[in-house]
């Protein structure tokens, strides 16, 4: 069969048993509450207070909107499937939805390289910060961010539209992916998974060596602070902050990196790395980078009471 049917739609295969399916709907829709709410109240407290317009600030608001389009771009279209069996997705939106979680993967990837050398700068050259980072600086990396997303993203629509479907437009997953449509295909050019291969081991594996160096140079000035209190505070900052990081990185490297570089992983364990790596780390990412945060918390504070700092905060 080397005809190419004519597509209009894919139907996207995501049942579960009835047991599953409703442990798995309840989850999601948990995790998408939960990331909603935690990023949308990051986004109003910096928005609405100005002391927070800060590099660091930007970055984690800038950080707080990326996660709630990636959810919502994710997550209710992912229940009604599972809630309803309505599998059918149009052709141009499946591009879309592919387009735009691609494109998300990349700015969240490089903004979170940008946080990981915003803070080594702060902690490492302390006098230098306030004239090497600044607002205008963090929305340049930001456009450039999009720029680099839109460059590197493009070409991959253009394959999807080149892959011929022979036997079937069922995708065996719960939204549009790329590698998936791939595997589905009846195109044998190894160039569409080995170049994604590519783009993902430079645009996830440099970030990633960065982060790990801005954090590693972190530790090495946390170890010569004399207060003990001080060193813990430093290392539980990077060791959560690390933690996030290795969920977003780690699963997509190794679901994006692996098949063009000829591992094969199943379908189970590709569809659930991927999953982890673009719904988890949304959710996590407030509980980390804000809310730990003295300065947000004491925004969220005023935000409810209308009254300044909690007195708890102020004696710490």
């Amino acid at each position: 069969m080397n005809s190419s049917l004519s597509l209009s739609e894919f139907v996207l295969d995501c049942t579960l048993n009835s047991r599953q399916q409703t442990f798995t709907s309840t989850l999601l829709g948990l995790i998408y509450v939960v990331t909603l709410s935690g990023n949308l109240l990051v986004v109003l407290v910096i928005i609405l207070n100005h002391k927070l317009q800060t590099p660091m600030f930007v970055s984690i608001g800038t950080l707080a909107v990326i996660d709630l389009v990636t959810s919502t771009n994710l997550i209710p279209k992912m229940m009604m499937l599972l809630l309803t069996n309505f599998s059918t997705v149009p052709y141009n939106f499946c591009l879309l939805q592919m387009y735009i979680i691609l494109h998300l993967e990349v700015l969240e990837t490089l903004l979170l390289a940008m946080m990981a050398v915003d803070r080594y700068i702060a902690v490492v050259h302390p006098l230098r910060y306030p004239s090497l980072v600044s607002n205008k600086v963090i929305w340049v990396v930001v456009l450039l961010s999009n720029a680099v997303g839109i460059m590197v993203i493009t070409p991959f629509v253009m394959f999807a539209k080149e892959l011929r479907f022979c036997h079937t437009n069922v995708l065996p997953y719960c939204f549009c992916d790329y590698s998936t449509m791939v595997r589905v295909a009846c195109n044998e050019d190894p160039k569409y998974l080995i170049l994604i291969s590519i783009a993902a081991a430079i645009l996830g594996g440099v970030p990633l060596l960065l982060i790990l160096f801005s954090y590693g140079r972190i530790a090495q000035v946390a170890l010569r602070i004399s207060s003990t209190d001080g060193k813990r505070k430093v290392f539980s900052t990077c060791l959560t902050h690390l933690l996030v990081v290795e969920l977003f990185y780690i699963p997509l490297l190794t679901s994006y990196v692996f098949p063009g570089a000829g591992v094969q992983l199943s379908a189970e364990a590709y569809n659930t790395m991927v999953i982890i790596g673009n719904i988890v780390p949304p959710m996590m990412n407030p509980l980390i980078y804000s809310f730990r945060n003295k300065e947000i918390k004491n925004g969220i504070y005023k935000l409810f009471t209308g009254k300044r700092t909690s007195p708890d905060m102020d004696k710490h």
